[in-house]
């Protein structure tokens, strides 16, 4: 019998999304093969197949003790979605024995079928942050008598999915807010700022319609924008670690002073993000739709609008002109755009300096929430 080699080992799922990637939700079957191609005769003593899932969460932080002393402490958390072991060839290796119960791989493609089903619990959404993620992935190991193993780590994609198709996430978004400039020498009116959208959820490559007045009755030159950010959220030894990102903005017109401006339906376009984490004990991904005053030499006037990012888009069905009308009536809408299917979507580029740092109002929670 010729001594042979492992020369492909391999991980291959059945089945894959429009984007030719393999993405499951809670509950579904996942399947596929392991691939082992060998040059001669293997033998081996077992084919093991292991699912995980896992969210993640670490960071460092440094702290001065004085007297030119520091410390470094690592904030650490995991919570465990999946954890599936299966042995496709062989029996329950026995380190004593390596010689017992081998099995003859002959020169050529093998194919070894395997398949577990996803919990049916709420999993957390894939995911890439700047001090976590969510991973999920499957892992073959090939032992082998006195070598070492071959594996192959292969990663597939959950979602835990978010239908906008509900009353909390269809309902209109609104506010208003109004500053007053003080200077030593001159006397200032106010800036008034409102604020519509026609909901509260929407999916990756829809525009959000915004609807919004702004009336300068200062002595400053302002100009009225809007912002789109995401807010990743980690949590480990009951502190939290927050970082946020500009997703998507656009400026209006510059307001001298006196004048007023009405948006009637601006459109700001999603881009390819995640979407909205909200279970995850340790990882939460939120969005915010902030729409502001820029007054320079002063504070800006802002007004925040929570958002959902959900991964089911708004059925045919939805009347979105009965929506804008309940919510807004400051004249004709702009055109909306039809909200693609569900695409996968990978977060912002992350730094830690915002490229547009404008002050926004953004909840920070404080604690880790009950476990």
């Amino acid at each position: 019998m010729g001594l042979g080699k492992v020369r492909v080992l391999a991980i291959v799922f059945d089945s894959l999304n429009e984007n030719n990637l393999p993405a499951f939700s809670g509950g579904d079957l996942v399947s596929g093969r392991v691939v082992v191609e060998v040059t001669g005769d293997v033998r081996v003593k077992s084919l093991d197949v292991t699912a995980r899932g896992v969210a993640k969460v670490r960071w460092t932080e440094s702290r001065n003790t004085g007297a030119n002393t520091a410390y470094t402490q690592n904030y650490t958390e995991e919570v465990e979605y999946l954890h599936h072991y299966d042995t496709l060839i062989g029996e329950e290796r026995d380190e004593d024995c390596p010689e017992e119960g081998l099995t003859v791989l002959h020169a050529g493609l093998h194919e070894f079928a395997f398949s577990f089903n996803l919990p049916q619990m709420a999993l957390a959404t894939s995911f890439e942050g700047k001090h976590g993620s969510v991973r999920y992935w499957v892992k073959a190991e090939l032992h082998r008598p006195w070598l070492l193993p071959v594996k192959v780590k292969k990663e597939f994609i959950v979602f835990e999915h978010i239908d906008i198709n509900t009353p909390l996430l269809l309902s209109p978004q609104a506010g208003s807010k109004e500053k007053t400039l003080c200077c030593w020498f001159c006397a200032s009116g106010p800036i008034s700022l409102s604020a519509k959208i026609e909901r509260k959820g929407y999916t990756p490559g829809e525009s959000i319609q915004i609807f919004c007045e702004v009336e300068n009755s200062s002595s400053r030159v302002v100009v009225p924008k809007a912002a789109l950010y995401q807010t990743q959220t980690f949590f480990a030894k009951g502190k939290g670690k927050q970082i946020q990102q500009l997703v998507s903005n656009l400026r209006g017109e510059t307001l001298p002073q006196g004048k007023s401006q009405s948006w009637e339906g601006r459109l700001l376009k999603i881009p390819p993000v995640s979407p909205s984490i909200l279970d995850c004990p340790i990882i939460r991904v939120e969005y915010v739709l902030v729409v502001y005053v820029d007054v320079p030499g002063g504070l800006n006037l802002s007004l925040s609008l929570p958002l959902v990012i959900g991964t089911i888009p708004l059925h045919a069905s939805t009347s979105r002109s009965s929506s804008i009308s309940s919510c807004c009536s400051w004249g004709p809408a702009e055109t909306p755009e039809a909200p693609p299917s569900y695409n996968i979507c990978p977060p912002p580029l992350y730094s830690e300096v915002d490229p547009y740092p404008d002050p926004v109002e953004v909840r920070r929670p404080e604690t880790c929430p009950s476990r």
